[in-house]
């Protein structure tokens, strides 16, 4: 099993209520319906003030690589992609549970 973790923080001049902003959050929603590799899905923003915190974060797991890779690829999910690239810088974790 492979947990994918994705961590995002907006870039500057971009708050959590800036409509590119909800339109990306929105963008994840369902997601896990439209990708079947997707074992589990939890994504949201985060409400921590702390300066060290990111803004908004999603947790998902996959059976393997390969299911990670069709996620990586599958259409949803780069046009998803596309819209936090926009708005943020990421950081991305995976590892093997």
């Amino acid at each position: 099993m492979i947990r994918h973790l994705v961590l995002f923080k907006l870039n500057e001049g971009v708050t959590k209520d800036d409509p590119r902003a909800q339109a990306a959050a929105q963008g994840f929603e369902g997601l896990d319906r439209q990708i079947p590799e997707l074992l589990e899905w939890q994504c949201g923003w985060n409400f921590s003030p702390r300066d060290v915190a990111y803004d908004f974060a999603l947790n998902s797991l996959f059976a393997d690589e390969d299911a990670l890779k069709v996620y990586a690829t599958h259409p949803a999910h780069v046009a998803v992609a596309e819209q936090w690239r926009a708005i943020a810088t990421l950081v991305v974790a995976d590892f093997e549970v």
